[in-house]
């Protein structure tokens, strides 16, 4: 995003603004899919402005969930970082198998070119702040560590970062480009003081914590391989299968039932998507690791309820 944006769904008669939200999202932040969680009535404003190279946007919406995959991600230009800072509402991320609720006053951050998802389960007022990487490279940074995650934002030096990132959006209007390039510098320098703090924090995780984000990690990327098994992670990961099963023991999940519960996930988002209504169920199936279609048939009713082919339906209207 090269250039300064406004969108806003007010001059739009009340039947197409849902629709023309979700292609708005399609078309300007490449492939970004939108659910509106089944809600005729939408509306939306989303205001995007620049600081050097670090962008701005203030979002306005009712609720709403985004999905990013990793084939829509960035495309050109730089790889971009980005945070959800809620100045009203809800934002869940979820990314690398990790899952945080942000409430106002607190902030996340995750990778854009990786597959995510946020979803905004009530009317929401955000603060999204987009960072190019390479300005947050740092030797001594882990960042897939702690992409995904709350970095905070009530006391501290991400306190201090979340109210530099809202002083320099609410400021920018009066600032020259001198000033402006030297707010996004210090904003950058902040936000990479915050993520070495957490970083910090994170290393006092168990290693049972640390270890069951390696196996989501590794779930992540090779969710889409029909080989994925217990067997498969255990020889990736050089460990015995007893003991991937005990890394899940206080968990909701079992280890298979997180892995099966991420490809149905993945499955309902594709069904639900526009872009893929010319691809078959079963070729979506497959594409995320099943290999039986009466198998995934079954345990998708057993996960949403209805068939595949009714949710397509119900999603399509």
């Amino acid at each position: 995003m090269n250039a300064e944006l406004t969108l806003s769904t007010d001059s739009l008669p009340a039947h197409e603004r849902a629709q023309a939200w979700c292609a708005w999202m399609r078309q300007t932040f490449f492939g970004l899919e939108s659910d509106l969680y089944g809600d005729l009535g939408f509306d939306g404003h989303l205001k995007t402005t620049h600081a050097g190279d670090v962008v701005l946007t203030h979002l306005e919406a009712n609720r709403h969930r985004v999905v990013r995959h990793e084939r829509f991600g960035q495309t050109g230009g730089d790889d971009y970082l980005k945070i959800v800072a809620p100045w009203q509402g809800i934002a869940v991320v979820e990314q690398f198998g990790r899952k945080v609720s942000v409430r106002p006053g607190s902030w996340a951050i995750y990778d854009t070119t990786k597959s995510y998802e946020v979803a905004n389960p009530e009317f929401s007022r955000h603060l999204i702040v987009m960072l190019p990487r390479r300005q947050l490279a740092d030797r001594d940074l882990p960042l897939e560590q702690l992409l995904g995650r709350q970095v905070g934002g009530t006391v501290g030096i991400s306190r201090v970062a979340l109210e530099v990132m809202r002083s320099t959006y609410l400021e920018l209007p009066h600032m020259s480009g001198t000033a402006a390039q030297g707010a996004a510098e210090s904003l950058l320098h902040l936000v990479r003081m915050s993520l070495l703090d957490l970083a910090g924090k994170e290393m006092g995780l168990s290693q049972q914590e640390a270890f069951r984000d390696r196996i989501r990690g590794h779930i992540t990327q090779h969710l889409r391989n029909p080989d994925l098994s217990i067997d498969h992670i255990a020889t990736a990961l050089n460990c015995s299968k007893r003991h991937l099963h005990s890394a899940f023991n206080n968990e909701a999940d079992t280890l298979g039932s997180y892995i099966l519960r991420r490809r149905i996930a993945a499955c309902q988002s594709d069904l639900k998507s526009p872009a893929l209504r010319h691809v078959s169920i079963t070729e979506i199936a497959f594409s995320w690791g099943f290999n039986h279609s009466a198998h995934f048939s079954r345990v998708f009713r057993d996960h949403a309820g209805m068939s595949p082919s009714e949710f397509r339906r119900a999603h399509s209207k």
